[in-house]
């Protein structure tokens, strides 16, 4: 959906999933590294790392899914999810990161520690 609705243009994009077979297929790991998007796959047997995926599938369910409903079809779906990722990360505000949304906290911590050599910085300590 990030290379549809980005039109292809997914540069630092990173794919968590499962050990699902469709995730780990070989096909699919050449059309991730096609639109440059790295993976990343929980660790075997860790229910830990579901539980932020699950919790997001939640949030969605909870927040449009459930509350909006009644779509004629599933593109009518597709295109709500589209406008819910993109008002999730980029209007919705939280408090753990000052009141911002997401989007705008990345940006601004990406900013303050540009040129920032950490290596350098830990070999220091």
């Amino acid at each position: 959906m990030a290379v549809w609705s980005g039109g292809g243009d997914v540069g630092g994009l990173v794919h968590h999933s499962d050990r699902g077979v469709q995730y780990t297929s070989i096909r699919y790991a050449e059309r991730l590294d096609q639109v440059g998007a790295a993976r990343s796959v929980g660790g075997k047997g860790d229910s830990y790392d579901d539980a932020a995926a699950e919790s997001m599938n939640s949030l969605y369910k909870k927040g449009l899914i459930d509350f909006y409903g009644g779509w004629k079809g599933v593109m009518d779906v597709t295109i709500a999810t589209m406008e819910w990722v993109a008002w999730y990360n980029s209007e919705r505000l939280r408090s753990y990161c000052g009141n911002v949304p997401p989007v705008e906290y990345e940006e601004t911590f990406h900013r303050s520690t540009a040129g920032t050599d950490l290596a350098a910085e830990n070999q220091a300590i």
